[in-house]
């Protein structure tokens, strides 16, 4: 998520408070979505006192310290993502191994939720160097928080597939897990994925979209697959996206809908797997499911 924030008042404490010298070891700080104030305290103390900075877009995290009043004053800033982590996590690493302390900060959110950090964490694990997190913003528990959806049970996915086919399959992978479902994607695939939704799950699922979480035009769409489809057919769609998908309901099997979800998938599937997948659609025995599938054949 985009670290495009809203200024506002800087925070009351932070670098002025004075805060106590920082332990050494990587420390993981949340960084806001939208909003700067969700910027919280203990992350900026973190900010002032840290012997090294890394940040996955160090223009973005320079700019939040601008907002709070917080002074780089001449300490390392190391940039840190995706594409560059193999060159750049040694770099990290040996100033851990010196016995500083290091606060890592992704361009928005949480870092390893969809964003970089993970394996310069486990190199820090497996190094025996401390490892801390400050918590705070995270887009996906934003979203839940708004979406009405159950919140008992979630799964958070990251980003789907591109393509219409992987992204169908990587839905059906994901329906038996009994969890509302939230993932991230691109504005200008929304309308794409929400047809690929239709067409693994049925257009009568329900969906939340929710768009700018904690900026000026924040907004939750809710309704079925097909309710927001015609919602948004002449919108052009802007801004960071969060989708939230409602979990499968108890269905009732039918041999009509056993039926058509066999031949659906027989062309390009043996009878026996065909048969597993189905069953596990409709929560349904495979013998059960495999001996009608037998049936349609002989007919």
């Amino acid at each position: 998520m985009s670290g495009n924030w809203q200024a506002g008042q800087p925070a009351v404490v932070g670098a002025k408070a004075s805060p106590s010298k920082l332990a050494a070891g990587l420390h993981f700080i949340a960084t806001p979505i939208g909003a700067a104030r969700d910027i919280t305290l203990r992350a900026l103390d973190i900010l002032a006192t840290a012997d090294v900075l890394v940040a996955e877009d160090t223009r973005s995290l320079r700019h939040l310290m601008e907002i709070h009043g917080v002074s780089l004053d001449h300490r390392p800033l190391i940039s840190y993502h995706d594409q560059n982590g193999d060159q750049a996590r040694p770099k990290v690493m040996a100033h851990l191994a010196e016995g500083k302390s290091v606060v890592y900060a992704s361009e928005a959110g949480t870092p390893l939720v969809a964003d970089p950090g993970y394996q310069l964490g486990r190199a820090a694990i497996e190094a025996d160097v401390p490892v801390f997190t400050a918590p705070g913003p995270s887009a996906a528990l934003a979203a839940l928080t708004i979406s009405g959806l159950p919140s008992d049970r979630f799964l958070f996915a990251g980003f789907p597939p591109r393509t219409s086919k992987a992204k169908q399959e990587w839905f059906r992978t994901m329906d038996n897990a009994s969890a509302t479902m939230i993932f991230y994607e691109s504005p200008k695939r929304v309308k794409d994925t929400l047809e690929d939704l239709g067409a693994a799950y049925g257009f009568d699922r329900q969906v939340v979209i929710c768009r700018e979480l904690t900026k000026r035009f924040e907004e939750a769409l809710r309704g079925t697959v097909a309710e927001l489809q015609a919602a948004l057919a002449d919108r052009e769609i802007k801004g960071e996206i969060v989708i939230l998908v409602d979990r499968a309901g108890k269905r009732e099997a039918v041999p009509e809908d056993i039926e058509a979800a066999l031949r659906k998938l027989l062309p390009d599937m043996s009878v026996k797997d065909a048969s597993a997948e189905v069953a596990q659609h409709f929560g349904l025995k495979r013998r059960e499911v495999y001996q009608i599938a037998l049936g349609m054949a002989e007919k």
